[in-house]
């Protein structure tokens, strides 16, 4: 039983994964968005906003905790000089994980992880109902196409597309 045991293992030895981990932060924060599994997206997510957090604290103590887990000194003073002000008016929630399909060797969940701009998602949040001003989905994320819920129906001259609601 793994009764208290918290974390993910994600196949890995302890030092694998950190070595990962590190190298999926660091290639978050330099790219700005990246491809990988679901399962370690929904890993990753927690670092990168701890990151994020040291990073709008800004002081020396922090800089050193963000240096000693990153892979790259540039990437972090990008993250300390740019992230700390683009991010100072959130309250959490900088990493969004989007789903984009299944991988064809081995039909792993991906998904694609982004960091959220300063404006997004603060105000659109309080939506209850689907109907009432909820946001579509996207039907293009980082030049793939996803799959859209809905039926195409032929017309004369055109394919037109009906939405479900």
């Amino acid at each position: 039983m793994r009764h208290r045991r918290a974390g993910k293992k994600l196949g890995r030895n302890p030092g694998h994964r950190k070595a990962v981990l590190r190298n999926l932060v660091t290639s978050l924060f330099r790219h700005g968005e990246i491809s990988t599994t679901h399962a370690k997206a929904k890993v990753l997510r927690p670092i990168a906003e701890k990151m994020i957090t040291l990073a709008k604290r800004g002081d020396l103590h922090a800089r050193r905790q963000a240096l000693s887990y990153m892979m790259d000194k540039s990437v972090t003073h990008k993250l300390f000089d740019q992230m700390g002000d683009r991010f100072s008016d959130r309250q959490g929630g900088y990493v969004r994980i989007l789903k984009t399909g299944h991988r064809t060797g081995d039909n792993a969940a991906l998904a694609i992880v982004q960091l959220l701009l300063a404006h997004e998602g603060l105000s659109s949040r309080r939506t209850t109902k689907r109907g009432q001003g909820a946001k579509k989905a996207p039907t293009e994320v980082a030049g793939r196409k996803t799959k859209t819920k809905g039926k195409t129906r032929a017309s004369e001259d055109k394919q037109v597309k009906v939405e479900k609601p």
